[in-house]
């Protein structure tokens, strides 16, 4: 509706400018014969001169002559307006061909197409962003396979490689025989865990997330993640202390809103210093409920903070398969969060790590 009305104003003003210019032609013309009348009248002429027997032809046939003066006239300008829309069709096609192609450099229209110029150069640089995003999903999904058959390659290397010296040594103590099989066991695990997390993240991109919602202790359900996650701290000497209230209530999707405490207690184990000490804290007010995640580990810079929740992207870019999962846990955690219409971000400085996950109360 809004073009439409700017496009009626230019129409409008376009008409308006026309029927101007014939008025204002035809008092030029009106006024020119008065005018050549009465300066002719001030001087006597001879009766064969042959100025004198022009000017009374024209006396003589002075209807004629100034119908096909205005003829002329408003040929001429009805020729010029017509031209000048065709000219802005011309342009509009031109910034037609830009927005197809996108280019670096800006559209330029008339000034009377200001309006048009404005939006059409936000749609160049939307088409821009979008071909620049298209690129960056392109490299992410690229970036993807290969991080895919490194991270799964290297569990199944093992597992094959422990269960093949299991067939091929006859003599074998019980005690290797059952070494060999755990750890055969510890990588299955983990190729079973980096295939549930692709998965994980194709569910949520590809189905509408449905929310079962009920009332959570959340003061339990931490206690609970914080216990089930002791074996992997005690490898590494941590300590982890929970700050809050007695039984904190909270309205949302247990098992999904478990899955983001999880994926941010597991990277603050992963990243955080060995003998160092995990603090998760939980506030409750009328509006929200805050949960943060702190642990010590290296700094993380600006940069890597504004994608640290963009899919497939990790903070470790050896890309160990014991230094975390796929680059996913975090990009799923924020759907989760936005999906309880909460936020969560993360802040690092001094060697120290902040996540904070803000529900709302209802």
């Amino acid at each position: 509706m809004r073009s439409n009305k700017r496009r009626s104003k230019l129409s409008r003003g376009l008409l308006l400018q026309y029927f101007l210019t014939v008025a204002g032609y035809i008092v030029f013309l009106v006024l020119s014969v008065f005018i050549a009348s009465w300066f002719c009248s001030l001087f006597n002429w001879d009766g064969n001169n042959l100025v004198y027997r022009a000017l009374r032809l024209i006396r003589y046939h002075i209807k004629s002559f100034v119908g096909i003066l205005t003829l002329i006239g408003w040929i001429l300008i009805t020729y010029y307006f017509i031209s000048k829309p065709l000219r802005y069709l011309d342009e509009i096609v031109s910034a037609a061909e830009q927005l197809a192609s996108p280019a670096i450099e800006p559209i330029v229209l008339p000034d009377a197409m200001a309006i048009t110029q404005h939006e059409l150069n936000l749609v160049r640089e939307k088409a821009l962003r979008d071909a620049r995003a298209a690129k960056d999903a392109e490299q992410r999904k690229n970036d993807l396979v290969v991080y895919l058959a490194h991270d799964l390659k290297t569990p199944l290397t093992s597992v094959i490689g422990y269960l093949t010296l299991l067939r091929e040594e006859g003599q074998i103590s019980e005690e290797l025989r059952e070494k060999y099989l755990s750890i055969a066991l510890d990588k299955a695990e983990r190729l079973e865990d980096l295939i549930n997390e692709f998965f994980e993240i194709t569910r949520f991109n590809l189905t509408n997330i449905s929310l079962q919602y009920s009332r959570v202790n959340m003061t339990r359900l931490l206690e609970q993640l914080t216990f089930e996650f002791k074996p992997m701290m005690t490898n590494k000497n941590l300590k982890c202390k929970l700050i809050a209230a007695t039984d904190i209530m909270v309205k949302c999707d247990a098992n999904k809103i478990q899955r983001v405490l999880d994926n941010l207690l597991r990277n603050a184990v992963f990243y955080s210093f060995d003998h160092t000490d995990i603090e998760i804290s939980v506030v409750q007010n009328d509006t929200e409920t805050i949960i943060k995640f702190v642990n010590h580990g290296e700094t993380i810079s600006k940069e890597k903070l504004e994608r640290i929740f963009e899919q497939f992207y990790r903070l470790d870019t050896s890309r160990g398969s014991n230094s975390g999962g796929a680059g996913l846990g975090l990009a799923i955690a924020k759907e989760i969060v936005e999906f309880h219409h909460g936020t969560i971000t993360a802040k690092s400085k001094d060697e120290m790590i902040e996540f904070e996950v803000k529900l709302p109360a209802s």
